[in-house]
């Protein structure tokens, strides 16, 4: 069933940046590892989801298809306004790139965390426990 132009308008009104059910599944995994941290520090390039400040280590938890990843989520293309959505997600990319390069600048290490990546929460706590404990950490692959 096709919907409405009006009805995919209240659907992406809906879409929240901040506290998505993936970053809320990120931060009960870091406290149960552990890990305390503070949210959206707005003082930092990009407002980053999760910050270290005594670590000066940052994680950004992004959502595949808004930030352009290339896995199987983040490589769908919407039928409708194909050229709108292509544009909007090459500026989320470019403006990310900017941002960990800003906070890179200012001695911060950047992590970021993919949605798909929750699916495996084995390789995924690895991946956290060695940006996290590593002091030479600069940033995540």
């Amino acid at each position: 069933m096709l919907e409405t132009a009006e009805q995919r308008s209240r659907t992406m009104r809906a879409v929240k940046s901040a506290d998505t059910t993936p970053e809320l599944n990120l931060r009960k995994l870091l406290h149960q590892l552990g890990y305390r941290y503070r949210l959206h520090r707005g003082d930092l390039p990009g407002k980053p989801d999760i910050v270290f400040g005594p670590r000066r280590k940052v994680i950004f938890m992004h959502g595949c298809f808004w930030h352009g990843h290339d896995c199987r989520r983040g490589a769908r293309t919407p039928q409708n306004n194909a050229a709108y959505w292509r544009d909007k997600i090459k500026r989320n990319i470019e403006r990310d790139a900017a941002n960990k390069v800003k906070l890179a600048e200012h001695g911060w290490a950047v992590m970021i965390v993919w949605e798909c990546q929750l699916k495996d929460i084995s390789a995924l706590i690895s991946n956290l426990h060695c940006f996290l404990a590593d002091p030479q950490t600069g940033s995540s692959p």
